[in-house]
C-alpha cells in the first residue's frame, strides 16, 4: 500500500489491542493491507512479508468492540529486526467504509496492435 494523499493513515484503519513489539506506520500498514485481503477473501490465514518483517495473520473471524472503535479482529506472529513477537488488532469499521469506497487502481489500458 502506498503512502500517498489518497491512503488514509493507519490509525483509521487499524486499531491495536495488543503487542509485543513497538509498531511503525510501515509495520501497521503491512499488516493492515494482509488482513483487508483475508477480510475481503474470507480467507483464515496469509503471509505477510516485507522488508523488515515476516510472520503469518490469522483472521480470528470475530467481531471486536473497544470503546466506540468496532471491527473484524486478526492475530499476527511477526519476526522483525527486533525480534519474535505477537499483535491482535482489528480493521476499524471507519477503515473498511473508507477502503471499500476507493476505486479500485487503474490498470494502464492496452494499446492497440498495429498491422
Amino acid at each position: 500500500m502506498s503512502n500517498d494523499s489518497e491512503t488514509p493513515p493507519y490509525w483509521t484503519l487499524i486499531s491495536v489491542l495488543f503487542s509485543t513489539q513497538p509498531l511503525t506506520p510501515s509495520l501497521a500498514m503491512t499488516l493492515h493491507q494482509t488482513a483487508y485481503e483475508l477480510y475481503q477473501r474470507g480467507d483464515s490465514v496469509g503471509q505477510v512479508a516485507g522488508d523488515l518483517i515476516s510472520g503469518k495473520v490469522r483472521n480470528l473471524r470475530k467481531d471486536v468492540q473497544l470503546g466506540g472503535i468496532a471491527g473484524p479482529a486478526f492475530e499476527a506472529e511477526i519476526d522483525t529486526e527486533r525480534g519474535s513477537g505477537v499483535v491482535r488488532f482489528l480493521l476499524t469499521r471507519q477503515g473498511l467504509e473508507l477502503m471499500e469506497a476507493k476505486p479500485p487502481p487503474q490498470r494502464p489500458s492496452k494499446l492497440p496492435l498495429l498491422n
